[in-house]
């Protein structure tokens, strides 16, 4: 089902496929009404067509989707309508970017040794054309003929718990929190059926995550099915948090998944949504 918000997506500004100023005019032609850019680390995409957007008549957040880890488990954290201008936000961008180079130069390595072949690292940030990711060195290895797609570098090296999945340097999740919060936004827990948690282990996530200032967890996010969303509904009521929503679209694919894309959020009275603050 397509929404006409969507808290949720990326550009080239991080590992998405197309340019901010794409994304707008594609968020437009979906009927997209509310929008967030939510780039890996870096509000960049954001900045650029902030007033593009607004030509548009289309209302755009201000979002970052930062990495942080808790428990050695990989935790992406949203941030939304935070001050794009604060100091602590603009440290907390210059930060995450060190990090991920840094992350990203460990995974070239990883891989020439796994591999027992060199990783040409500068034609993977050619790829990329800005920050680093696993998608770019998976684009890499297939277009170097090392595997077949990007779903078999996923599932051979690059996935969680393979070779390329490095955790390390990334901050606690409660630090990336109170970055967001401090900054005068909101936190919210990305995509919490992707952790492959059992409940007990995210209820305790989460009671971390509640304490460091989240006030919010996705529950309807793409193309996951109604009996997940209506799992995540009943946590979010459960613990007393706020609801939000995303395609969590990073360009066109054979899936389907398009920005708007996810189930149908709850009746306000169900569930209060991430957006009443905004």
């Amino acid at each position: 089902m397509a929404s006409q918000i969507d808290l949720h997506c990326h550009t080239t500004a991080s590992d998405g496929a197309l340019a901010p100023e794409a994304l707008i005019d594609r968020a437009i032609a979906r009927n997209i009404e509310t929008l967030a850019i939510t780039d890996h680390d870096t509000m960049a995409g954001y900045r650029q067509v902030k007033e593009y957007a607004k030509e548009c008549g289309l209302r755009l957040i201000p979002g970052i989707e930062l990495s942080s880890q808790w428990r050695g488990i990989g935790i992406h954290v949203v941030g939304l309508n935070m001050d794009p201008t604060h100091p602590i936000i603009v440290e907390a961008e210059r930060s995450q970017t060190q990090v991920r180079r840094e992350r990203a130069k460990t995974i070239a390595q990883r891989l020439e040794k796994k591999l027992q072949k060199e990783i040409d690292f500068k034609a993977v940030e050619a790829l990329a054309g800005g920050e680093v990711g696993r998608p770019h060195f998976a684009q890499y290895l297939v277009e170097q003929g090392m595997v077949s797609d990007r779903q078999t570098a996923f599932k051979k090296y690059l996935g969680a718990g393979k070779v390329g999945d490095v955790k390390s340097g990334w901050p606690e999740m409660e630090t990336v929190v109170k970055w967001i919060v401090e900054s005068g936004g909101q936190a919210v827990l990305a995509h919490p059926h992707h952790y492959n948690m059992t409940r007990t282990k995210l209820l305790d996530c989460l009671a971390g995550f509640q304490y460091a200032g989240g006030q919010a967890m996705e529950i309807c996010c793409g193309l996951m099915d109604k009996n997940q969303a209506g799992q995540l509904k009943k946590i979010a009521q459960d613990q007393e948090l706020l609801g939000s929503c995303g395609s969590d679209f990073h360009g066109p694919n054979k899936f389907g998944l398009d920005l708007g894309v996810m189930p149908p959020f709850p009746k306000a009275e169900d569930l209060k949504p991430v957006w009443a603050n905004f």
